[in-house]
């Protein structure tokens, strides 16, 4: 990674707090995190998956004794941590712990911006995964300064990472809430310090789902609700919580997708019927069409059609040869009885021809 990709971006998170056993019972209850052992001696691991995402270690008794609560601290990217405490000084910031070195995995100090925030720079002995991208969940997904003067620390933190001021949003009485960049993606918020009598600090978000069921979890495990949740800018639901020995972070619910439109809606539930009808048809053994009757049409007296079905070819040679017979049958019925056929059986000639014959030769006489 680019020193300018990694200046400025906000690469771990660590809680102090004087109970470990039971902040380590809190959180692994109310977010996705489970706990494990590092290779630092007394330095536990939260991990998201494969991927560890805070540090957690037990006040020493110095701290403890003193008063301080627990606390959240945030470590930002710095690809050289003693140059850039030597420029955090010069802006006005205080160094809290001097520079010092983490075999394997890097060197890191303690500062406080001008206006009294702590926070951590770290040069990490291997590169980070590239950032821009929004983080998954169970991942830390925004960082919020409240402070006594907002442009001031905007400043301080502008001229020693790079940020650059995005839009502002009016909380009313509240003032403006002034987004962070970092790279051009939207990394945080300042705004004005509600209590001036509690010194300034940085607050961390953790992105979740189920807002409501992690609330619920808080309250059993001892913790308490500060402020939410409600719905912020862009859709998201957020909630302030503190842990039982005193720790405070943030949750972030992600705004869910757009309900579409009601006849986007239709058209979609459409689209899902037709679907299921055409895999189910395709699914189905298939089945021979049964033979449709073929019809055929001939014309009747008038104007009016009838329809019959058409008979097999030797039902209907069959029928025309009885019609056939038939007609022969009456023809022969109505044919008169062949007398000269009758007479010659007989031996004697029919009596109607006699006459017929004579008269023939009356008729041959005459004309001679």
């Amino acid at each position: 990674m680019r020193e300018a990709d990694l200046l400025g971006k906000f690469i771990w998170h660590e809680l102090m707090t004087p109970d470990a056993q039971a902040a380590t019972d809190f959180y692994s209850t109310v977010l996705p995190w489970t706990s494990e052992a590092s290779t630092v001696p007394g330095y536990a691991l939260w991990m998201r998956g494969p991927v560890g995402v805070a540090g957690l270690m037990p006040q020493p008794p110095s701290v403890r004794d003193s008063g301080t609560p627990p606390n959240w601290l945030v470590y930002i990217a710095a690809p050289d941590v003693d140059a850039t405490v030597e420029a955090a000084q010069r802006l006005g910031g205080k160094l809290l712990k001097a520079p010092t070195d983490i075999p394997g995995i890097g060197r890191f100090a303690v500062l406080s911006d001008p206006l009294g925030a702590a926070f951590a720079v770290f040069t990490p002995a291997m590169a980070p995964p590239p950032g821009g991208t929004p983080e998954p969940l169970g991942r830390f997904s925004w960082h919020e300064l409240a402070t006594t003067d907002p442009q001031g620390a905007l400043a301080f933190y502008a001229e020693l990472f790079g940020w650059t001021r995005g839009p502002a949003h009016d909380m009313g009485a509240g003032g403006l809430y002034q987004i962070i960049e970092h790279a051009g993606v939207q990394i945080g918020g300042l705004h004005v310090l509600e209590d001036p009598s509690k010194p300034p600090r940085w607050l961390s978000y953790v992105q979740i789902e189920g807002l409501d069921a992690a609330i619920e979890a808080v309250g059993t495990l001892g913790g308490r609700v500060l402020r939410g949740p409600h719905d912020v800018p862009g859709g998201s639901r957020v909630a302030h919580i503190l842990d039982p020995q005193g720790g405070m972070i943030a949750l972030h619910e992600p705004a869910r997708p757009a309900e579409p439109h009601r006849p986007a809606r239709r058209a979609a539930a459409a689209r899902n019927r037709k679907a299921v009808r055409k895999a189910s048809v395709q699914a189905a053994p298939t089945r021979a069409k049964p033979a449709r009757k073929k019809t055929v049409r001939r014309k009747a007296v008038g104007k009016q059609r009838t329809r019959r079905t058409a008979r097999p070819a030797g039902a209907r040679v069959a029928k025309r040869a009885a019609r056939k017979a038939s007609r022969a049958t009456q023809a022969a019925a109505r044919r008169p009885p062949a007398r000269k056929t009758a007479a010659k059986r007989s031996g004697r000639k029919p009596a109607a021809s006699r006459p017929r014959a004579k008269q023939t030769r009356r008729r041959t006489t005459r004309r001679r």
